[in-house]
């Protein structure tokens, strides 16, 4: 996607041909800052410190972070190694461990001097595989967006809500639940998207603002509780999500929040969608609200907030008395009985296992090993 006019992923091979070179997402609306990789302990903690987030991009990440390690170690010891600190950067999101499983499948087999190139080979693979399948998200979406343009009158604006950040900047481009809006955008259809600050990291406020405002989309900064008010409103035509999770049965894990905005959209008809890659999908979940482990992270980032003062300083700030105990699940689980479809890569699904397994067959295999 562009910034200003330039092109850019999230994530790449730098022109040296082995460091990695990622967008410092923590520094973002503020600051453009371009981070350097250079080893597995890099990555792993690029994934926890959230220097790099969203499901898909997570993925990646950890795939770099596994070439990188073979540069450093190839031994099966280092495999080993490199996987179990890895795996444990970040709980919740099944690309993280899908993309360790997909790399540790190609090492393991081969000899430990051929590792470390067919290392990056596969890596780079799972970027690409990753910027195709936010294509086909794009297209398949672009179809519902479309449907609504044909029921308005010629010229009116189609309004999408969005929490959290699904934008290119979770993945490696295009986005998950952006890529229709960044593909109706271009088509000249006139859009404007309602984006969720998103509490407590602010993510939709603070990335996927500025990417849509960067690719010149139309859009609007609302509190996360305002949803609610503009579909009452009719404000809201549809509501496309992304997820780092979803369960066999259906159900989908996104940023906290998200099953509040699902509540709204059935109780006003408003079309709750889900855009996600095919990896997010775990088929080794059924239940997704017993079974989805919930991340906890730190009470700082309810705590303590970041921003530019009026003077052009940065500064962090605490909002919360000294003292009182804070809570941070960051996702929570929305029952598939309140998602309208799944927007993947090969087509509109209805959220349900029958329909999951039917398109992503080979995803049952996976988790059966």
């Amino acid at each position: 996607m562009k910034v200003d006019g330039k092109h850019f992923r999230s994530i790449w091979r730098e022109r040296d041909g082995w460091s990695v070179g990622a967008i410092d997402q923590r520094r973002l609306p503020h600051e453009f800052v371009v981070a350097r990789l250079v080893s597995c302990e890099d990555a792993a903690v690029a994934i926890s410190d959230m220097l790099v987030r969203g499901a898909p991009l997570i993925g990646a990440t950890a795939a770099y972070g596994m070439a990188l390690a073979m540069r450093e170690d190839a031994s099966d010891a280092g495999l080993k190694r490199a996987y179990e600190t890895l795996v444990v950067a970040r709980p919740t999101a099944i690309n993280l461990k899908w993309a360790l499983d997909e790399m540790r499948a190609t090492l393991a087999p081969i000899d430990p001097l051929e590792r470390a190139e067919a290392a990056y080979a596969r890596a780079d693979e799972i970027v690409e595989q990753d910027v195709e399948i936010n294509r086909g998200i794009a297209g398949n979406g672009l179809k519902l967006i479309e449907a609504i343009v044909a029921k308005k009158k010629p010229g009116e604006t189609v309004n999408v809500l969005t929490h959290c950040n699904a934008g290119w900047l979770a993945t490696v481009d295009w986005g998950t639940a952006t890529a229709p809006i960044y593909l109706a955008h271009e088509r000249g259809i006139k859009i404007h998207v309602w984006v969720d600050e998103t509490r407590p990291r602010n993510q939709g406020a603070s990335l996927t603002a500025w990417e849509l405002g960067h690719h010149g989309v139309p859009h609007t900064v609302i509190p996360d509780n305002t949803g609610g008010h503009l579909m009452q409103h009719g404000m809201v035509d549809l509501a496309i999500v992304g997820t780092d999770r979803v369960a066999a049965n259906g159900d989908v894990c996104n940023k906290i929040g998200t099953y509040l905005k699902a509540l709204a959209a059935q109780d006003n008809n408003v079309p709750f969608y889900v855009a996600l890659p095919s990896p997010t999908i775990d088929f080794a979940v059924d239940d997704g609200i017993r079974d989805i482990p919930i991340e906890q992270r730190s009470g700082t980032e309810v705590t303590d907030m970041t921003g530019r003062t009026a003077d052009g300083r940065l500064e962090t700030v605490r909002i919360v008395p000294e003292g009182s105990p804070v809570a941070n699940y960051a996702f929570d689980v929305t029952p598939a009985r309140l998602v309208t479809g799944l927007i993947t890569e090969r087509g509109v699904l209805r959220p349900d296992r029958a329909s999951l397994a039917a398109a992503f067959p080979e995803r049952i295999a996976v988790a059966a090993e």
